[in-house]
């Protein structure tokens, strides 16, 4: 695409950040380009949740604080990501409250209708359940993926409660489905305690590896970013981050807060080095703002959304010398 072709964000300095369009950091419906590289796509669904309901409203949440962002340049990885490619919001899919398999259906057919080779997608919970269902039409088109998966929790158990499509179990469907290459994936920030020691063992037996929230602190970031760059290698690479891979202290709004996550200065140094080279797609699920206060949950979602087009932005930039 032809950076004059590109329509960017509604200016800040000339419209109030607090006026004019409610769409993700204030950028184009997809209804008033002619084409796009980027969409960002709500899914507002919280049916598959075990604790806290809530996150059905994290998308609205999450454009709302992205109000706050000034999304011109990007002064870490310099690149201005809204000049290099056109983003747009795609609005939300239309997910069924009372049925975890239509809403799964409703995400899956909502997104194939927006990925393709060239198109990408960046997707805003709902809890995690919807990655599911997104990862369902991604393989459509990619084949199956490696994922890195930012959270404070496997989501690798069998059921709760007899249903076996949920917020905690969905990592398991998605190896079951075939949607994943085997010995490809990776957790990071995994933390708190479990139901028993088998959950371990049967996550290492799907062919996931591990970096717990413990190992980070004698690891660090750059140790981390070549375990996941090495874990990828060159498979399409889909990014899958639960709100509460971060401490409560900074995203308290999301259904089930594990204490000793992340910081977000930490979150944000890892982020920007998952390989984008492979880079296929992206969501942050889990907000929940009816435990928010002053936006923190939201703003921080917003952001890492912001960060994550950022980098593929950047990975045009590089193909383009």
């Amino acid at each position: 695409m032809n950076p004059e072709d590109i329509v960017g964000p509604v200016e800040g300095t000339k419209v109030p950040r607090f006026a004019g369009e409610s769409t993700f950091a204030r950028l184009p419906r997809i209804d008033q380009v002619s084409d796009y590289d980027v969409a960002i796509l709500g899914a507002p669904f919280d049916g598959g949740v075990s604790y806290r309901p809530g996150a059905r409203f994290g998308p609205m949440a999450i454009r709302q604080a992205s109000r706050h962002l000034r999304p011109a340049y990007h002064p870490d990885l310099q690149v201005a990501p809204f000049r290099t490619i056109q983003a747009v919001d795609a609005g939300d899919i239309p997910c069924n409250p009372f049925d975890i398999d239509s809403a799964l259906k409703q995400i899956d057919d909502g997104a194939s209708e927006l990925v393709s080779d060239s198109r990408k997608l960046v997707t805003l919970g709902g809890d995690h359940t919807v990655t599911l269902g997104l990862l369902r039409a991604l393989v459509k088109v990619h084949g199956p993926i490696a994922m890195i998966h930012f959270d404070s929790h496997l989501d690798t158990w069998d059921s709760y409660f007899g249903a076996d499509r949920t917020h905690g179990t969905f990592m398991r469907r998605a190896f079951e489905e075939g949607l994943l290459i085997e010995d490809k994936s990776l957790h990071v920030g995994i933390r708190g305690p479990l139901y028993d020691q088998q959950d371990l063992i049967n996550d290492k037996n799907f062919g996931f590896s591990t970096v717990r929230a413990a190992d980070f602190d004698r690891m660090g970031v750059e140790e981390v970013i070549g375990l996941a760059r090495k874990r990828v290698g060159d498979s399409p690479m889909y990014l899958s981050i639960d709100i509460d891979v971060l401490d409560p202290a900074f995203a308290p709004g999301t259904g089930t807060p594990e204490m000793g996550g992340f910081t977000s200065r930490e979150l944000l140094s890892l982020v920007r080095g998952m390989p984008r080279e492979q880079m296929i797609g992206a969501d942050i699920v889990e907000v929940a703002p009816a435990y928010d206060h002053a936006e923190i949950t939201s703003l921080a979602a917003a952001t890492l959304a912001y960060e994550i087009m950022s980098l593929m932005a950047l990975n045009v930039t590089d193909k383009k010398g």
